[in-house]
């Protein structure tokens, strides 16, 4: 009996050694081959800023800037007519599937016009150095995710009373980066960082602050007046003070109860504000 207990032990041992050996096995851990993903895709970047963006009146131009990217004796329009014209921007890294040590196909996403899309580009890798070894092809973009639902939160509505007013004449110094003004509102060892008048503080549209003790995690909506900016003849940025249209933004702050006052210790970005 006693040899058969310390076999069945000996067994459960090898046995949960055994899955934790494959629950962190790295086989299910995608592998670059040792292909420079990083750097292709920053090439694979540059190449579609050329390539996406093309007008039948600067064919020239556009062959030239696409030279550097493409293989020996490739066609300098690389499958474009030479007619129409097309721009795209926001492009981004999006995707690498690596194919070996030398191959890969590099996926970025960009905008054009109100479509947001994918870009598809074969990638070769040899001797420190990459070339397009292939078509590109454009793919729709993932369409955006359905957001899932959450019920309303707990509300304690007499800290929400408390706090509004203080929240206003915080953001009203934060909007402005009064350090002065902003060490009232900060939390005793906080130090906190304004906008030094890049926006005007509108109004505190909404507070959300859950129940709990002196420390609690809130939400706020804030609407901001931001200046417009108007470009001089040289293509720089000119100052102004007209005030064109307003912004709205959530934001999530760390704030604690001292006395009958509340301080901020920290601000970020809200984690979800859509409904």
């Amino acid at each position: 009996m006693i040899i058969v207990v310390v076999a069945n032990g000996v067994v459960a041992l090898i046995q949960r050694t055994t899955r934790g050996d494959l629950a962190a096995s790295p086989e299910a851990t995608p592998t670059d081959a040792g292909f420079p993903v990083d750097r292709a895709s920053s090439f694979a970047g540059q190449f579609a800023e050329i390539y996406l963006n093309f007008n039948s009146e600067r064919q020239e131009e556009r062959s030239e800037r696409l030279a550097p990217y493409l293989p020996e004796g490739a066609d300098p329009k690389f499958g474009w007519d030479g007619i129409g014209r097309m721009s795209a921007g926001a492009i981004h890294p999006y995707d690498v599937e690596v194919i070996d040590a030398k191959n890969a196909i590099v996926t970025v996403t960009f905008q054009s016009e109100d479509r947001r899309m994918l870009l598809s580009v074969p990638v070769y890798y040899n001797d420190d150095r990459f070339v397009v070894s292939g078509l590109p092809g454009v793919l729709p973009a993932p369409a955006p995710a359905a957001l899932e639902q959450q019920p309303e939160p707990e509300r304690d509505t007499a800290a929400e009373n408390e706090l509004r007013p203080q929240l206003e004449g915080f953001f009203k110094a934060y909007a402005a980066g009064d350090d002065v003004q902003l060490r009232l509102f900060a939390a005793p060892g906080e130090r906190l960082q304004g906008f030094s008048g890049t926006l005007e503080f509108v109004q505190l549209r909404d507070v959300t602050v859950p129940p709990g003790g002196a420390i609690r995690e809130i939400t706020a909506e804030v609407v901001w007046s931001v200046p417009s900016v108007q470009t001089s003849s040289a293509g720089l940025a000119a100052s102004s003070t007209t005030m064109a249209g307003k912004l709205t933004q959530a934001y999530r702050l760390t704030v604690e109860k001292q006395g009958d006052k509340w301080f901020v210790k920290e601000i970020r970005g809200a984690s979800r504000s859509v409904g």
